[in-house]
């Protein structure tokens, strides 16, 4: 990218999406019609403008860090929307496109003293791996089976959530989990290209996304690639995982039990041990198909029993309780889920991070907004489970936190600190998360509109 200059940026209006839209579901009827199809004119389609537009707005909205070439939305938008999409209308067009080297940082994995490795592309590259993904995404969802969770159109954690409470309310209580070990960076390359063409001819988009994966990592001022591996953190790279990882769904058979996968998180939900055992054996040898590997260390099979211990999945831990008889006449027995320990300890992270002693310069009123964004967010998701007592802890350790930062903020004892907060008419302004759980139900949708809950505080 050359030194800003002026120029318009063209909005996308209701027009162009609709009109990607339409090509979208033209791809997946096709797909969806015919699966032995293999598509051969989808280039041309993936320099489209207003496929570029759309894909630039889908960029802009996840923001993120800059890669390598340190620019960033703000650059671009500077520079002038318009230019750059001409630019790589014109590189793609032309086969000159090629892209820059992805970043590579390390983020810390919630509740872990592990680190995530993270590769961060270029802006201009995320644009164009968006609208690759936007073209074939189409095609390989037709092909895409139930058991598959994550990172898809219209479906969600909590879809794969709701599938676990089905099964175990309809008798398997046996728990096959595992993680599958670096399953980013493992993915071998020929494999996943072989992967594509089972659907795609087109030798110019596969062509492209062979330039992605070998545009490789640059850390420590050397760039560096490998004959495996999607960098996790690029735009098409959860979509590719996926397309990889169908090849499992597809040899899976239900004598092994019930498959629920999240892109590289597993369980396998059974009726008995012998048919975990023979899951787990099954699972290790599809992956080993696949070049790639369970985690030893998450790996094991769970008996869900009252008094025993459960297991975490999506955030959630999973255990097999008795109904409270206060609630209700008779007892049954179900799979509760409120959040795990790790969780809960990121909200208490970051609550303590947004209101330690550092901050003190800052207005209350900011802390207490940010902390209502959190809370706000981390509630969102898990308000849909059995989740009230572990929301009573976590309000209250919000409380405390506000009301000792604003004590220290006024030099006073901590008893001053809770009477400002409790004697003010809005609590400081800090949200509550009284009232706002779903109890999950079996064979119910968590998005059905009988799943009401309460607004709180304000």
């Amino acid at each position: 990218m050359s030194a800003p200059a002026a120029s318009s940026t063209r909005g996308v209006d209701d027009d162009d999406l609709d009109a990607v839209r339409a090509l979208q579901r033209k791809l997946y009827r096709a797909a969806k019609a015919d699966p032995k199809r293999r598509f051969h004119s989808l280039f041309d389609k993936v320099h489209r403008r207003d496929v570029l537009e759309r894909a630039w707005v889908q960029v802009r909205r996840n923001a993120g860090a800059p890669g390598i070439d340190q620019t960033t939305i703000s650059d671009v938008e500077e520079y002038g929307v318009s230019r750059l999409l001409d630019e790589l209308e014109a590189e793609l067009k032309e086969r000159r496109f090629r892209p820059l080297p992805a970043r590579r940082v390390y983020i810390p994995k919630p509740g872990r003293r592990e680190q995530r490795p993270l590769s961060i592309p270029a802006v201009r590259d995320r644009i164009v791996q968006a609208a690759l993904k936007i073209v074939i995404e189409p095609i390989f969802e037709a092909d895409m089976l139930p058991c598959s969770f994550g990172f898809r159109p219209r479906r969600s954690a909590h879809d794969a959530l709701q599938r676990v409470i089905d099964e175990s309310f309809d008798g398997k209580r046996w728990v096959v989990e595992t993680d599958i070990a670096d399953c980013f960076t493992a993915i071998l390359h020929e494999g996943l290209m072989s992967a594509l063409s089972e659907r795609i001819c087109d030798r110019k988009v596969l062509s492209l996304v062979r330039v992605f994966l070998r545009a490789g990592v640059m850390e420590d001022g050397a760039v560096r690639r490998s004959v495996s591996g999607t960098p996790q953190g690029g735009v098409v790279s959860p979509l590719l995982c996926n397309v990889y990882l169908t090849r499992l769904d597809r040899a899976w058979r239900p004598a092994y039990g019930q498959l629920v996968r999240y892109a590289d998180d597993l369980l396998v939900m059974c009726r008995n041990r012998g048919q975990a055992e023979a899951a787990l054996a099954r699972l290790t040898t599809l992956l080993d198909d696949l070049g790639l590997k369970p985690k030893p260390e998450k790996t094991r099979i769970v008996q869900l029993a009252e008094g025993e211990p459960g297991f975490d999945f999506l955030g959630f831990h999973h255990r097999l309780v008795r109904s409270d008889p206060c609630q209700g006449p008779g007892k049954f027995v179900f799979l509760a889920r409120w959040p795990s320990k790790r969780a809960v300890q990121h909200a208490r992270d970051r609550i303590r991070f947004l209101t330690m002693r550092a901050r003190l310069v800052a207005p209350v009123e900011q802390v207490v907004e940010e902390v209502n964004l959190f809370l706000r967010g981390w509630a969102g998701y898990f308000r849909f489970g059995n989740s009230a007592w572990v929301f009573d802890k976590i309000s209250r350790y919000a409380d405390m936190r506000v009301a000792l930062f604003t004590a220290k903020q006024h030099q006073r004892g901590r008893s001053w600190g809770f009477a400002q907060l409790y004697r003010s008419p809005v609590h400081l302004g800090l949200i509550s998360l009284d009232g706002t759980v779903v109890a999950p139900r079996a064979h119910r949708s968590w998005r059905d509109p009988l799943n009401t809950a309460g607004e709180g505080r304000r």
